[in-house]
């Protein structure tokens, strides 16, 4: 694969559809659900002592929920999603935090 197919690729996976889902509708509700979306690529290129060019590229996506779009009739609401694994990580770091500030006034 060579660089501007690399690039193609990339311009086609970073679209509006990674990040809004396709809505879907049941007992009148209709729900968008949303995504964050990070990608980034890179390439490079150089020439070997014997003559050789030797080049490379490469892309990275990443995504996660981040919530969605509820509509019912007129009204429209956020509803964010709930990452558990980030909030025991958050209420870890938290607590070691805590922690460490306790013992140093404890110190004192």
């Amino acid at each position: 694969m060579d660089f501007m197919e690399t690039i193609s690729s990339a311009r086609d996976a970073i679209t509006v559809k990674r990040v809004y889902g396709e809505p879907y509708e049941r007992d009148a509700v209709t729900v968008i659900p949303a995504a964050a979306v990070r990608g980034g690529g890179g390439g490079g290129g150089g020439d070997q002592p014997d003559g050789q060019t030797g080049s490379g590229v490469g892309f990275g996506l990443t995504g996660r929920p981040v919530g969605a779009y509820v509509i019912r009739g007129e009204q429209v609401s956020w509803e964010p999603a709930v990452d558990v694994t980030r909030a025991i990580l958050g209420g870890q770091i938290l607590a070691l935090v805590a922690l460490l500030v306790f013992r140093s006034l404890r110190r004192r």
